[in-house]
């Protein structure tokens, strides 16, 4: 049996936990992978893999078929060896990936998703309050989370892994703080009466839904093949689910004369915005005590 090795890869198009989730599912597929960890905080792929020679290209094909790129951060190590040393004699945790690839018209299109995801996030919480709707104010954690992700992912290009990991940690606690602000509004709620404008959530609910569709306009161009056209696809479409489920929310307020709906949805999907956040939390944590075992 080939020896076990260790490899690390950059990903680049991750937005969310469920991003993560996605290709650590499609690389466990792959015969030959023993472990595999990614890292939502620092967009790193860890896998352990026997016959690396033949098992990687499985497992880039896979990956890159679910619509993301990689790049290899370690050198290919010689067979039986344990670990991979810099000329310096350091381990080679933190190596920079070459993202030659990311062209320049791919990073305006990724700038354009950041600036839609925080702008209208912003505009959300804001139009929150004047429609009254607690569901309007979850959704637009959605949309702050998924737009700081990709920011992150644009600026760390060429950052060592510990700062990555403490940028991510400090994005994951603020993030998690906006979610449990909103848990905490919604709750307020359910002891005051407070109907939301029906119309207005409605509203918000139907361009937030547009915005995610011209989120996913923007990428298509830059993303080859059926299946990575289907990736972008269903990631939009799962950011859209949520942003209907305000629109539903809306409809059944006006029908029911509650705001029961509006309540329910806004816990749903804060809650499952802080799931996030502490993913991210997680990893960033365990990325900096890797970081700290390389130095």
């Amino acid at each position: 049996m080939s020896a076990v090795a260790t490899a690390r890869y950059h990903v680049t198009g991750m937005d969310c936990a469920s991003c993560a989730a996605k290709i650590e599912g499609a690389a466990r597929k792959v015969s030959g992978v023993s472990d595999v960890k990614v890292s939502i905080a620092s967009q790193i792929m860890t896998l352990e893999v026997d016959d690396p020679a033949k098992r990687l290209p499985v497992v880039e094909s896979a990956i890159t078929d679910l619509g993301y790129q990689l790049d290899r951060m370690d050198k290919p190590m010689a067979s039986g060896s344990e670990h991979d040393h810099d000329e310096d004699g350091d381990d080679d945790d933190d190596r920079i990936p070459d993202l030659s690839h990311v062209t320049p018209a791919y990073k305006r299109a990724l700038w354009i998703v950041v600036l839609l995801n925080l702008g209208y996030g912003i505009v959300q919480i804001f139009g929150s309050f004047v429609a009254g709707s607690q569901a309007v104010q979850a959704d637009s954690l959605d949309f702050i989370g998924d737009g700081m992700i990709s920011f992150l992912g644009l600026i760390a290009i060429g950052w060592g892994l510990a700062a990555r990991a403490r940028t991510a940690l400090l994005q994951g606690i603020f993030l998690a703080l906006l979610g449990f602000g909103v848990i905490g509004s919604t709750v307020y709620r359910v002891f005051v009466e407070n109907e939301p404008q029906t119309l207005l959530m409605a509203g918000f609910g139907l361009v937030a839904f547009i915005v995610n569709v011209l989120a996913a306009v923007v990428l298509i161009p830059h993303r080859k093949g059926d299946a990575n056209m289907r990736a972008v696809w269903l990631f939009s479409r799962n950011d859209a689910i949520g942003n209907l489920a305000v629109v539903v929310a809306a409809g059944l307020v006006w029908a029911l004369n509650s705001p029961w709906p509006d309540l329910i949805v806004a816990f749903a999907v804060a809650g499952l915005f802080l799931q996030s956040a502490w993913s991210i939390i997680r990893d960033a944590r365990s990325d900096l005590k890797t970081a700290r075992r390389g130095a």
